[in-house]
C-alpha cells in the first residue's frame, strides 16, 4: 500500500455542529488524522466548490444527513504536528438536522448525539482541540 502523500500547502476543510433535539452530533474518526478522536463531521473542500455545498456533500457522505447549514460558527488552524502530515484550515459551521438517521462511512466508527451543556463532564471521550468552543459558538447560533 502506498504512502499517503500530503499536499504542501494549507487545505481548507468544512466541518458541521449539526444540532438535533437540543443535542449536538460527535463523531469519532476511524482513521489518521485523529483516529479514535470524536469530532464534528465533514472534510476537505474541493476545488470550485463553496463552503455551503462541500459542507453538504461532506455531511452526506460521511453520515447520511440532510442539514440546514444556519452560519458559520467559528474556524481552526491544524498545522502539522510531524513530518508529513496536513495543514488545514477548518469552517466550522452551525447546522440544524433535517432528515435521515447516521449512517457512517468508513472514515468513522462511532456517533453520539450529546447535550452541549455535558461536554465539559465528557472525561472518557477523546475530543479533537478547540472542539468544545466551537460547539457553544454554534449553539449560539441556533438559539433556543
Amino acid at each position: 500500500m502506498a504512502a499517503i502523500v500530503q499536499p504542501t500547502r494549507p487545505q481548507i476543510a468544512v466541518s458541521a455542529a449539526i444540532f438535533r433535539d437540543g443535542k449536538v452530533l460527535l463523531t469519532r474518526r476511524a482513521r489518521s488524522p485523529a483516529k479514535g478522536f470524536y469530532s464534528l463531521p465533514g472534510g476537505r473542500v474541493e476545488f470550485g466548490e463553496s463552503l455551503h455545498q462541500a459542507l453538504a456533500r461532506e455531511i452526506n457522505e460521511e453520515t447520511g444527513l440532510d442539514i440546514e447549514i444556519i452560519g458559520l460558527a467559528g474556524w481552526r488552524e491544524v498545522l502539522p504536528a510531524a513530518a508529513g502530515a496536513g495543514h488545514y484550515l477548518i469552517m466550522s459551521f452551525a447546522a440544524r438536522w433535517a432528515a435521515r438517521e447516521p449512517v457512517l462511512n468508513d472514515e468513522l466508527d462511532d456517533y453520539r448525539w450529546i447535550a452541549p451543556a455535558a461536554l465539559a463532564s465528557l472525561g472518557d471521550l477523546k475530543l479533537t482541540g478547540g472542539l468544545e468552543e466551537v460547539i457553544q459558538s454554534a449553539h449560539r447560533l441556533i438559539g433556543p
